[in-house]
């Protein structure tokens, strides 16, 4: 049956729960019609099956409409409510500077207490916090997404936390589709990184798009040693006034120094925005948004394009686990849907090629992702050194998951720290 209205819906659900009642009391078996499950020692979490909409927790470390990161999260919740009928519960701005003396555990406490039958915590940052709720409500399935608590194979493995699973997007891939677009369009052969804090997760986005850069330079006819790659972090996932540094003077001082293509790392447009002012004086510059599909409008003159998240599709499917009360702790690295990356319903990892793209490079950039996507190109192969010489792949040596993930130092040829 296909849910017109949530009004409806609860006309069908009262009428169900009465034919049940009925149903209960005419048996003669004694059998009360509970339908929750056991959870056994196993990692799934059973919950009860009701006939009443799913009710999520959204917690977002951003505002929802932030163009970027907190936003994308947003509106894959809002294509669950679409698609399931399920009602999804708010926090935004969840951070040190928006809202100091709140914490993780206490609104994952007041979304239980709300209802919510599942919480999505949406940043790293979050991890003390959701492990923390998770232990305290064993029988809440709660998702840490960027994590690896239920990562197996993981140096984090938490096995005692059997309500709490992972979700994660293979940005590795769109950041190097970033970096072969900022390659094929810079007239200075200097491109420059805007980086939030740093950890595991930026460190292998920063050096994904540096091997993509790397590649598609080299492509062009050109010697990796000229190709100037520098990062500079924040300190955070967007500005802090007076904790972080001011990504618009960091995105002046690339454009000063030099750089005349920006990546953004950071959950904010102000690279694009930036970008885009330069552009209108007159500057020969260009800018890559992050995070959020629709980031290119702040600036589309300029706009090589977008590596965005599409968080609809996982969301859906951990929904729909919980609903029928078959959800499971996993951890999950989502890449692109190949067949075609702008799928809204299957690929969480998509690609939109900007404007400002010359023609003739459009090719190109088709022509390095069709590579990634059958495996004939992979920029994570060795020989590749660590920022400080030592090795890091052998020659013909492809990085397994576990290496790209928990990479600890950046890669020889960026410039900019590795670690705080």
């Amino acid at each position: 049956m296909k849910v017109s209205n949530g009004r409806t819906w609860r006309r069908w659900a009262v009428l169900l729960v009465a034919f049940a009642l009925i149903g209960a009391a005419c048996s003669d078996d004694g059998d009360s019609g509970d339908t929750t499950a056991a959870p056994d020692d196993s990692t799934e979490t059973t919950a009860a099956v009701s006939e009443d909409p799913l009710k999520f927790g959204m917690i977002l470390v951003g505002p929802r409409d932030d163009r970027g990161y907190s936003q994308a999260h947003f509106e894959g919740g809002e294509y669950v409510e679409a698609k399931l009928g399920a009602e999804m519960i708010v926090v935004d701005s969840l951070n040190p500077a928006d809202k100091p003396e709140t914490t993780v555990e206490q609104v994952v406490a007041d979304m239980i207490d709300q209802g919510a039958q599942l919480v999505i915590a949406t940043s790293d940052d979050m991890k003390d916090g959701i492990e923390l709720s998770a232990a305290a409500n064993t029988d809440v399935p709660m998702i840490w997404v960027s994590g690896d608590s239920a990562w197996v194979d993981g140096e984090a493995y938490r096995d005692d936390l059997t309500n709490l699973g992972n979700v994660f997007g293979r940005m590795e891939f769109g950041k190097m589709i970033a970096g072969c677009a900022a390659a094929l369009t810079t007239e200075t052969g200097q491109i420059g990184y805007l980086g939030p804090l740093i950890n595991d997760e930026t460190r292998r986005l920063v050096a994904s798009a540096y091997l993509g850069a790397r590649h598609c330079w080299e492509q062009e006819g050109n010697s990796a040693d000229d190709l100037e790659f520098t990062v500079t972090w924040i300190g955070f996932w967007f500005q802090i006034p007076g904790v972080t540094l001011d990504p618009t003077q960091v995105v002046n001082e690339f454009y000063d120094g030099g750089v005349d293509v920006i990546l953004s790392g950071i959950d904010t447009t102000e690279a694009i925005v930036r970008g885009g002012q330069r552009a209108e004086a007159g500057e020969s510059v260009w800018a890559i948004p992050y995070d959020f599909e629709g980031a290119c409008a702040e600036a589309e003159s300029i706009c090589l394009g977008v590596p965005y998240f599409n968080w609809g599709p996982s969301y859906l499917g951990i929904a729909e686990s919980v609903a029928d009360g078959s959800f499971t702790a996993e951890f999950q690295w989502l890449g692109p849907d190949w067949a075609d990356i702008n799928d809204k319903d299957t690929s969480t990892i998509g690609w939109i090629t900007g404007d400002a793209v010359a023609a003739d490079d459009v090719e190109k950039l088709d022509a390095f992702i069709a590579g990634l996507a059958d495996g004939s190109i992979n920029p994570w192969t060795g020989p590749l050194n660590f920022q400080d010489g030592s090795p890091f792949l052998a020659d013909g040596e492809v990085a397994s998951d576990l290496q790209i993930w928990y990479l600890d130092q950046l890669l020889e040829g960026i410039d900019g720290a590795s670690s705080s």
